[in-house]
């Protein structure tokens, strides 16, 4: 006691040391329970909300904890471990990643389709050509088997040919022109395989001339306008068309007329309608 009485500066001395240690204590108590408390914020908040909203903190170290979720070699035991943020970022990402995979398929199956579509048009387009080539030159022969008239192509499956003359030629226009001037094309093509049909046929005459000259059978050699007219380039390349195989009316159709011209309908009554195009109705 004498001690502390000659050493009065030692009491207050202590009693601040103690209070720093305190302090000191108290200090580093809270800093714990400040770590303690944002660990479990962060937990919250980088749960998934019911409504399924993206997570608004904590989304780096869930994303590093996915990444070592997906690396790990097991894998169902990481699941088993994984927090619900790492099961909700890991379904969301496999969920972007299987949509990703599912539109880069689509876009490839649209890129295929439309190559095909390309190349159909363009194997298309080369046909055409070739068709429209074929009907710019008439042929000098044709070939029939015994119900139809065939290609030039199919000549092998004929049965008997027919040299057609240029002479034959020209009248196979001129009656082309006299019959169907103002019809369509279609309908000019389809007067032209009426001709041939009937040559091709064991019922009318044998020869292009014998059959547009057979009695009564075309108004236009009857009153003259055979003889006038002139084929224009329409009706040449209709009956170069017929020629070369085109076929606006079947092989079995051997007649046509117009039914508000015609002075005699025993066609349109005897015969079948095959159908009928501009004026000109066709029948078998």
């Amino acid at each position: 006691m004498d001690l502390i009485n000659k050493n009065r500066w030692v009491a207050p001395m202590l009693s601040v040391l103690l209070v720093c240690i305190l302090g000191v204590n108290l200090v580093q108590a809270s800093g714990k329970w400040n770590e303690a408390s944002e660990s479990k914020q962060m937990s919250e908040v980088a749960a998934p909300g019911p409504d399924g909203q993206s997570v608004a903190a904590g989304d780096r170290r869930v994303m590093e904890d996915r990444t070592s979720l997906s690396a790990s070699t097991s894998l169902q035991s990481d699941w088993k471990h994984a927090t619900p943020a790492q099961k909700w970022f890991t379904a969301a990402l496999d969920k972007q990643e299987k949509e990703e995979a599912k539109a880069k398929r689509q876009v490839q199956a649209a890129a295929q389709a439309k190559a095909k579509k390309e190349a159909a048009l363009k194997l298309a387009g080369t046909k055409k050509a070739k068709a429209a080539a074929a009907t710019t030159t008439p042929p000098h022969k044709l070939y029939f088997t015994r119900t139809k008239l065939l290609s030039q192509e199919d000549r092998k499956s004929a049965t008997w040919s027919y040299t057609v003359s240029d002479k034959e030629l020209f009248l196979l226009q001129k009656i082309v022109m006299a019959e169907a001037e103002g019809e369509p094309y279609e309908g000019k093509v389809a007067v032209a395989n009426v001709v041939l049909n009937r040559l091709r046929s064991a019922n009318f005459p044998d020869t292009i001339h014998k059959v547009i000259y057979q009695k009564s059978q075309f108004s236009p050699v009857a009153n003259g306008r055979l003889d006038r007219v002139t084929p224009n380039e329409e009706c040449v390349r209709a009956v170069n068309a017929a020629l070369n195989g085109t076929k606006e009316v079947p092989d079995n159709t051997y007649y046509f007329l117009s039914l508000t011209l015609a002075d005699d309908l025993t066609v349109a009554k005897s015969q079948k309608k095959v159908k009928t195009i501009g004026n000109h109705t066709f029948y078998k």
